[in-house]
């Protein structure tokens, strides 16, 4: 189906363009007089001139004698991309070859390009690529149920390959065709990729698409064991074994073989095998899909590799010495050192390798810590082992879920028609703040008492102690006051810990649609600082532990560092691919772990700036993030249904733990780091055994689901696994945050959504 251009000798010389002289007349092929001849008759000066001067300046002066021969296929793709509509710079005037094809024989060309036309027939090459993947995918389904499930992961990143090459060659109706007909199948792992990719339709959307540009740039890694690979290159190679009952032997006739041509190219050229020595019956299922992927981009790069992200890196370098230089010259206030026994195993980290210490001691610093030792004497110790091996019925299973599972406080709005996106509570149980889609927050005193703030018409200097500021308050108060300010809808709340649960926290941070970070004072309930520094939007913002500093994600694919006391930000954690939607620091405050929408979670050193883990393993967008009181574990959660626990010294995953219906939003883990509880937007909070056995649950013989009325979710139902505790469902309530009281006291809450909102 390959046919070439009339040779030169039997077409008539190019005219030359209109600024060039008579005597400097490039020599071009028939392609490249029929691309200036369309360029020309439509008006696209700009774009004549840069073609013909890249064809003329790359060629060498022994090659401009020479006319180069090209098939019909490149020559499409050629005008493809170069016409571009006049009003729309983004979008192609030739969407496929038959437009092509159209557009030339309406301009009234010269008889050498009308004699091309004539020469063009059917384009063939969408039906290999068809005819490759369907036996392909016959392969993969045909063979052993031992290495079907490692030979499924190479079956997307073909299609992907395929689908942007008919796109970049200008046959959409092909691209679709091929896109409905082999997607469902791929759809349970990757349906929002194969959603954005759906969405391009034309060259100019492929050259100018990142993830697009990162399948055609990068190697997309697949894991396999050696006897696997060795059936996989001996299929392409040879075309037999493994076909599917009834399927023949392998590819057979002219088509067959161009498709297992298509199918190699691929292969060889963009993926990457990673062989493994361990044995295919041993690796879940799910495992090899979840290690495949563009991972290349998402490793940090080694010491002297060559980073696009050298502005951050240069920023934090020079934080670090300006902060090394104030240390040096200004000497601690204090020198106070309290001993504390380091666990085995654990290494104490140095006193540089520290956050700088507030100015000095507070009387808040005691209470905190003396509250802190009552709390740990009145808490509920949650034991989610006492419940192995019972009988869910038996007289004894209900004193032990006493037990092991945690008591519940849910918190739900009600009228809310545009959306809550954050909720949290202070860590004294004592106020609950809400950020609404109309740009203000919400605060709510949950003990009842009034919330006063100070008057607008006082003189500042006549405040001279405690009892002259008590003067000047409000004298009418009321139990829940709305803080404005922001300019965009409000993403995520926090309160500081620095009262802990001794007293009301002092201030509560806000992050924005406005790409904005707001400080409000609880004294006063006013805005006292906004932080600007991001460019896009603002995700989520969490305090460090000690308070003072704090972090932020945002659509710009960064994380911040800040402090209170400054507007500037003092760290940039540039590395994620997508959006940094959530942040959590350490319990130590060393370390702030990132999510994001590039599927992968990231472990930074937050005085040094740079990444010491990536946690790869997500199918899709994280959503939320939380990390475990001792400091040993990190879970993770988004929209692919499925909460991920990860060992942060090893940097594996320790299990997966699978139930919910839908998008996850918020995780905690209770005091003892034994328990974790889920919410999200299925209307259920679930609880987990951390220290528990995984894996999936048998099915019940009656094939009955356990869940309670009717769910939003996934209309297959969710596959659950043993380390799920219990499901406690609301009547229809997302729940957007779920949170541990210093007691292990649960509190939970959402925005109650109506049945006409559905």
């Amino acid at each position: 189906m390959s046919a070439a251009t009339p040779s030169a000798t039997q077409s008539t010389p190019a005219p030359s363009p209109p600024n060039a002289s008579q005597e400097e007349k490039p020599a071009l092929s028939t392609s490249e007089q029929a691309i200036l001849e369309y360029l020309r008759a439509r008006g696209h000066h700009d774009a004549e001139k840069a073609f013909l001067q890249e064809v003329t300046e790359g060629r060498s002066p022994d090659d401009k004698s020479k006319l180069e021969e090209i098939g019909k296929d490149e020559f499409l793709r050629s005008l493809a991309v170069y016409a571009g509509k006049a009003s729309r710079p983004g979008e192609n005037l030739l969407k496929d070859s038959g437009t092509v094809l159209q557009e030339l024989q309406s301009m009234g060309n010269p008889s050498a390009i009308q004699n091309l036309i004539s020469s063009i027939g059917a384009v063939g090459a969408e039906e290999d690529r068809e005819e490759g993947f369907r036996e392909l995918e016959a392969w993969v389904d045909g063979s052993l149920d031992m290495y079907r499930p490692e030979f499924r992961p190479i079956l997307f990143p073909i299609f992907c390959h395929f689908y942007l090459d008919l796109i970049q060659k200008g046959f959409k109706e092909a691209a679709l065709r091929f896109y409905s007909t082999f997607s469902e199948s791929l759809s349970t792992s990757h349906s929002a990729t194969l959603h954005h990719l759906s969405t391009l339709l034309l060259p100019a959307h492929v050259q100018n698409d990142d993830l697009a540009q990162r399948f055609m740039n990068e190697k997309y890694i697949i894991k396999m064991s050696r006897s696997g690979l060795s059936l996989l290159v001996g299929w392409l190679t040879e075309a037999f074994g493994g076909e599917a009952m009834g399927a023949g032997n392998g590819f057979s006739g002219e088509q067959g073989k161009r498709g297992r041509v298509a199918v190699m190219a691929v292969v060889n050229n963009h993926l990457s095998f990673q062989m493994t020595s361990t044995n295919p019956t041993t690796v879940s299922p799910s495992a090899w899909e979840e290690s495949t992927g563009l991972l290349s981009s998402l490793i940090p790069q080694g010491t002297g590799a060559v980073s696009k992200l050298t502005n951050a890196q240069a920023f934090n370098q020079d934080r670090v010495l300006r902060e090394q230089a104030v240390l040096d010259r200004e000497p601690l206030q204090y020198d106070m050192q309290i001993a504390r026994a380091v666990p085995p195993g654990l290494v104490a980290p140095a006193e540089s390798e520290l956050l700088p210490h507030p100015p000095a001691f507070k009387t808040i610093d005691i209470e905190r810590e003396v509250s802190a030792v009552r709390d740990a004497r009145k808490r509920i110790r949650l034991d989610p082992s006492a419940l192995n091996n019972i009988d869910p019925n038996s007289p004894q299973a209900t004193l032990q879920r006493a037990r092991a599972l945690p008591s519940i406080c849910a918190y739900t709005l009600h009228d809310v028609t545009e959306g809550s996106p954050c909720m949290t509570f202070s860590q004294d149980t004592s106020l609950m703040a809400a950020g609404f889609a109309e740009s203000y927050i919400r605060l709510w005193s949950l003990k009842g008492e009034k919330l006063k703030g100070f008057r607008s018409d006082f003189n500042a200097s006549s405040v001279k102690d405690v009892a002259t500021l008590q003067k000047i308050r409000e004298k009418k108060g009321t139990t829940t006051r709305k803080l404005i300010g922001h300019s965009g809808p409000v993403y995520s709340v926090a309160f500081d810990p620095i009262s802990g649960s001794a007293a009301p926290p002092k201030y509560l941070l806000s992050s924005s649609a406005d790409a904005t970070v707001r400080l409000w004072s609880m004294d006063t309930l006013t805005n006292i600082v906004a932080y600007r520094g991001h460019e896009n939007p603002v995700w989520d913002v969490k305090w460090s532990p000690m308070g003072i500093y704090f972090a932020t994600g945002s659509r710009d694919r960064t994380a911040r560092l800040w402090s209170t006391d400054r507007t500037s930000c003092l760290r940039i954690y540039a590395g994620h691919l997508s959006d940094v939607d959530c942040v959590q620091f350490h319990p130590n405050s060393l370390y702030l772990a990132t999510g994001s929408s590039d599927w992968t979670a990231r472990l930074w050193d937050v005085q040094r700036g740079n990444c010491v883990r990536v946690f790869i393993g997500h199918q899709a967008p994280i959503s939320c993030l939380a990390m475990s009181p001792d400091g040993r574990y990190m879970a993770t959660a988004g929209e692919d249904l499925a909460i991920n626990l990860w060992d942060l010294g090893s940097g594996k995953r320790v299990k997966k733990m699978m139930g919910h219906n839908s998008s996850i939003y918020s995780l905690s883990f209770s005091a003892e780091s034994s328990l974790l509880v889920s919410g999200g937007a299925d209307w259920t909070v679930r609880c987990w055994d951390v220290k528990g056995a995984g894996g999936l649950k048998a099915k019940s013989e009656n094939g009955s689901s356990s869940e309670v009325g009717n769910r939003p979710g996934r209309g297959e139902g969710s596959q659950e696994t043993i380390d799920l505790l219990s499901t406690f469902p609301t009547k229809r309530t997302p729940i957007t945050n779920v949170q541990f009281t210093p007691r292990n006291l649960c509190l939970a809450g959402g925005v109650y959504l109506s049945p006409e909102q559905r």
